[in-house]
């Protein structure tokens, strides 16, 4: 099915797709301070993204970091090869920090993506979580809001049209332009990510693009309203929300029994927060603390298949997204059982969620 086609389809019919997100860190155990070998933690990358097409799941999508904590700098180039190894999922980036970048390399990069892939590249723009590649690129943060804005108004045009005219503030016009290489696809899907300010999601309604929501921390319930206001919102600028899906991004692990994946996300889980948080002046949580996120209202997706099966569902109530994608915590995990977790993923939760949720739309 092309993603025209798709399109074209009322939410209600779209099958449910659910995927795998990762920001493909270095691999350092923050208990231990052990890290791994980046050739090795780069070669596991590819054999996950591998095994969720293996195992039927419907997209993979990687981060953008430049930060030492984080081996990929270039989605891109991680997802070229990863096209050439897969043959159904869906390549992504979770995000593309377009505030940064030239949204012409960004489409030329996701265009050859597309070719390799035979038409399976996607784009997730966003903001991203940090900040490092403002000044590593030249630019000023004070400018944070007005370059995302027009930079992501730039991918916009370029990923509907072959040839661009247009002007801005903060990179050179283009006059009456053509845009090389073409996709496959008629046009390169490209989402917006977004964390969670009313504005955001008013922003991607107005737009008219898919919404990506992540959802890492607290109680989901509390979300709902920016999934209202994207679907109000969307008719006042021409766009009928039901034709245009939303996602949930969130933060898990899975195991065969719910003790294992409890034992083998949140030390690691509880250490990597903490660290961040402490960039960031956030309190200090506690692994009990984190651990009550897994409870069915909380917003994290740790358990054995059948509690995972049951909070996507009791979610997909909640909000009536179309997409979810889980990021299974950091390469300190042992890589078998990552890839235990993702086969897990793959074979036993999403073709069950696929089926209900189908029946409850019939």
């Amino acid at each position: 099915m092309t993603e025209e086609l798709k399109k074209s389809i009322p939410n209600h019919e779209r099958p449910f797709e659910l995927g795998l997100y990762t920001f493909v860190d270095n691999g350092t155990n923050p208990i231990t301070g052990e890290t791994k070998d980046p050739v090795e933690v780069m070669s596991n990358a590819l054999e996950t993204i591998e095994l969720a097409d293996q195992t039927g799941l419907d997209v993979f999508a990687i981060g953008e970091h430049h930060r030492q904590d984080f081996l990929v700098s270039s989605p891109a180039v991680v997802l070229g090869a990863a096209a050439a190894r897969t043959k159904n999922v869906r390549l992504s980036t979770a995000v593309t920090v377009i505030s940064s970048d030239d949204p012409v390399r960004v489409f030329q990069s996701f265009a050859t993506i597309d070719l390799l892939s035979n038409g399976r590249a996607e784009i997730m723009a966003g903001r991203g979580s940090f900040i490092e590649s403002f000044p590593l690129f030249g630019y000023d943060l004070n400018d944070y809001g007005e370059l995302f804005e027009e930079k992501l108004e730039l991918l916009l045009q370029l990923t509907e049209n072959k040839n661009i005219t247009w002007s801005g503030k903060f990179r050179s016009a283009l006059e009456g332009l053509d845009i090389y290489p073409r996709p496959v696809q008629e046009k390169i899907p490209l989402w917006i990510a977004v964390g969670g300010t009313p504005q955001s999601a008013q922003r991607a309604a107005s737009m008219g693009l898919p919404m990506a929501f992540a959802i890492i921390g607290g109680m989901p319930e509390r979300f709902t309203p920016f999934f209202n206001l994207y679907r109000d919102t969307a008719p006042a600028y021409g766009f009928d929300p039901e034709y245009i899906p939303l996602s949930v991004n969130s933060h898990g692990f899975i195991a065969d029994n719910s003790q294992d994946a409890v034992d083998i996300h949140y030390p690691i889980a509880t250490e990597v927060m903490n660290r961040i948080g402490k960039e960031r002046g956030w309190a200090p949580a506690s692994r009990e603390q984190l651990e009550t996120q897994r409870l069915l209202e909380g917003s994290d997706f740790v358990g054995a298949p059948e509690e995972i099966i049951e909070k996507i569902l009791y979610q997909y109530d909640m909000f009536k997204h179309q997409r979810f994608l889980l990021s299974m915590g950091s390469n300190a995990i042992e890589h078998k059982k990552m890839m235990r977790a993702i086969e897990l993923f793959g074979t036993e939760v999403a073709p069950v969620v696929r089926k209900e949720i189908a029946s409850r739309n019939s």
